[in-house]
């Protein structure tokens, strides 16, 4: 039935902790590989660390929200808007072979 789905490489979803600085506090994360492996690509694309970017983000959404209920629910929200976006960007690029 969901073959795609249940075929999914393990690795994708084995759990990685990493050691970050957020807020001037050292802290550890958990998450899936997969969502590490997306939050490397966004940092890439603005040009900082992960690290670097995850303390950043946790800042800004302070600063917009007042505080963060759980912060790799945030991450993994992130990730998911990120692939939202690019599936929009790309789907905009696609010419529609409908169309006349």
């Amino acid at each position: 039935m969901c073959q795609i789905f249940a075929s999914t490489d393990p690795d994708l979803f084995a759990p990685v902790t990493r050691s970050v600085r957020i807020a001037g506090v050292v802290t550890s994360v958990r998450l899936e590989s997969m969502f590490w492996s997306r939050l490397d690509e966004i940092a890439a694309s603005q040009q900082m660390p992960t690290a670097r970017f995850l303390s950043v983000l946790y800042d800004e959404v302070v600063e917009l929200r007042g505080e963060i209920g759980n912060f790799a629910s945030l991450l993994r929200v992130i990730c998911c808007r990120h692939a939202e976006t690019r599936a929009a960007t790309v789907d905009r690029r696609v010419p529609d072979s409908t169309a006349a």
